[in-house]
């Protein structure tokens, strides 16, 4: 079964609710790896969702300043 694939602000949120699980000391040390594993995850899932959105504006505003000449 293929992952749903989530979104930036989902990641994010995700992110956020693991971060204060664990400044607040609420995770056992096999959670807490766990758990810096999906963080990892999430974050590289981040950037290439903002690498892919700042190519593709790019690309728009390429088009755009192609068709004013």
């Amino acid at each position: 079964m293929a992952k749903k694939e989530i979104s930036y602000d989902e990641a994010v949120g995700e992110i956020e609710t693991i971060l204060a699980k664990i400044e607040e000391g609420e995770l056992g040390v096999d959670e807490l790896a766990r758990k810096v594993a999906r963080v990892t995850e999430l974050l590289k899932l981040c950037r290439e969702k903002l690498y892919k959105t700042e190519a593709r504006i790019g690309e728009i505003l390429d088009d755009a300043g192609s068709g004013e000449q």
